[in-house]
């Protein structure tokens, strides 16, 4: 048990993941992060940042792969982690309303991305890349209230890409600016943390949800005629 309790905490340590794991558990991570319920504790953002940091190192390790080419890879997986996100949203989406909490589970985690997708509709599978916990759930959100697959891809494909492409450049160019970036990993992963949960923690502790109101009592998502309007448009 301590060394499965160890393992989950080297999880969530970006430094750990790129030393031990290389690009390989990048990847695998990224793909947990962004599209399965499980994945959401996992590190993205701080990942992200610290792999640009170590962007020659991955290159090295996988094949002196150029590094654009290492960012591709990586927002592919994105892609791909929404998109299983989506089906599950689709065939399986009612039935977690009915799911009891447990600890890699937590239905308001639901609830706070339905919100956001209520908010910025399409446009909700952009703005929550960049949201930690929200991006988990948005795409099976996505799916439970069966948004058009084509208006789902587009914004998939241009989330990704926006996303680990900005992250991980910051961090490549940032480290050329600051050789001695990788002294001080430490504070860079909790300033990250901090500044991209901060309006997700905000909302959790002052927000009010208004979930409730979009489904019924077996879990089935309510829309109204421009709730599906904005969805489709």
């Amino acid at each position: 048990m301590d060394q499965i309790i160890e393992f989950f905490k080297h999880l969530i340590s970006p430094e750990w993941i790129i030393q031990h794991g290389g690009l390989y558990l990048i990847l695998g991570i990224i793909f947990a992060e962004t599209g399965l319920f499980v994945g959401f504790f996992l590190p993205g953002d701080s990942l992200l940042f610290v792999a640009g940091i170590y962007g020659e190192e991955l290159s090295a390790s996988f094949f002196n792969m150029p590094f654009v080419v290492v960012m591709a890879l990586i927002a592919i997986m994105g892609i791909l982690g929404n998109m299983v996100g989506f089906w599950f949203g689709k065939k399986s989406g009612p039935l977690l309303f009915k799911r009891k909490d447990t600890f890699l589970f937590k239905k308001k985690h639901l609830w706070q991305a339905k919100e956001v997708f209520d908010k910025y509709g399409a446009g909700a599978v952009f703005i929550a890349r960049f949201l930690p916990v929200v991006r988990t759930f948005t795409p099976i959100v996505a799916g439970i209230v069966n948004m058009e697959r084509k208006k789902f891809m587009f914004w998939n494909v241009v989330g990704s890409v926006a996303w680990v492409f900005s992250m991980m450049l910051a961090g490549h160019y940032l480290n050329k600016a600051f050789p001695n970036l990788k002294d001080h990993l430490e504070w860079i992963i909790i300033i990250i943390v901090v500044i991209t949960t901060l309006p997700v923690i905000i909302k959790l502790v002052f927000g009010k949800t208004t979930i409730h109101a979009h489904f019924d009592e077996f879990g089935n998502p309510i829309e109204t005629p421009a709730e599906k309007e904005e969805i489709k448009s």
